[in-house]
């Protein structure tokens, strides 16, 4: 929790708690109070009377729970940016004068994606060591979901995603930048039958749908398929049998012969060789292409960032 319950607001003639924003982008996320209770370790009771006492300060209700699942109102659509910018602002401010306060060279953190932990950022920070100078490197690795809170909570300088251009992106202009450095490609993939030829192949059919190995909603990839077959990709009948936010554990049941999953090509590009575990469950027709992105706040951060990202970013 990056902030006490006792950090308060007094705006016009009412005060309020900083802890309300976070319950509040923690429901808006979740859409469930029990979910949203546990993350912030808080028991149900509690958290709900602390997003009542939000939508008494705001002066309208921003959650609607007369519906068979929450949703925002208009209002609570209207709230969530701003409530996202305070705590992001607050965040940064309280990072930057404790790093100014240490006079040192600083930490730099980076968020990424679990994927792009794995394979791009090793080699590519070393191609960079110059640029890191006597900082401190932290990495931290998590879903997409994940990485776009913490980011909006100002807990790291960097973030380094996938993206594609009809997949929505929380981090967006005007609060923050990003700078492409490279491509990938998802790439449907399956295992292997004794043969070496591929236990399964797309299309499929509406009357024998093919085994899918699906991204979970946390995952940025499983964002990415979903809106890259949106906009006029190929159509495939699929039937999920699993799901997880994890690309090794899908390249790992589909080389087990569950299914088909979509794979970065950065993931699983040794194991496509001649004699390897996986095989292609479709032609290059079904590949979705990616942008690798490196995403930093648009506010000023400390100098040791500031340097890193212009020689990243040039």
């Amino acid at each position: 929790m990056p902030y006490a319950d006792c950090t308060l607001f007094h705006i016009g003639s009412a005060w309020m708690e900083a802890a309300w924003l976070e319950d509040f982008l923690a429901l808006a996320e979740c859409m469930n109070f029990s979910r949203a209770a546990e993350r912030r370790n808080i028991t149900q009771p509690a958290f709900s009377r602390r997003i009542r006492a939000l939508e008494a300060w705001v002066g309208a209700p921003l959650i609607d729970r007369d519906t068979h699942r929450l949703a925002l109102t208009p209002a609570g659509t209207a709230f969530l940016p701003a409530a996202e910018q305070v705590l992001h602002l607050l965040q940064r401010g309280r990072t930057a004068a404790r790093e100014t306060a240490q006079a040192g060279a600083g930490e730099l953190t980076f968020l990424a994606t679990h994927a792009l932990s794995l394979t791009f950022f090793p080699q590519w920070l070393r191609s960079l060591e110059g640029a890191v100078g006597d900082s401190a490197v932290r990495l931290m690795a998590d879903n997409m979901v994940a990485c776009e809170r913490l980011m909006l909570e100002g807990r790291a300088q960097f973030l380094l995603c996938h993206h594609h251009p009809a997949a929505h992106l929380r981090l967006e202009a005007p609060a923050f930048r990003s700078v492409r450095l490279g491509g990938d490609m998802l790439v449907p993939v399956c295992g292997r039958d004794g043969d070496g030829a591929p236990l399964h192949c797309l299309p499929g059919t509406a009357q024998v749908p093919l085994p899918y190995l699906a991204f979970s909603t946390e995952s940025g990839m499983g964002r990415i398929v979903e809106a890259a077959r949106a906009a006029g990709g190929p159509a495939a009948a699929l039937r999920p049998v699993f799901t997880s936010h994890l690309s090794t554990a899908l390249a790992a049941q589909a080389a087990a012969g569950r299914g088909i999953a979509f794979a970065p090509l950065s993931l699983v590009a040794d194991d496509l060789e001649p004699g390897g575990r996986l095989a292609r469950a479709g032609d290059t027709a079904w590949d979705i292409p990616m942008d690798i992105l490196l995403v930093r706040p648009r506010a000023r951060m400390i100098p040791a960032a500031e340097a890193f990202w212009e020689m990243a970013a040039g």
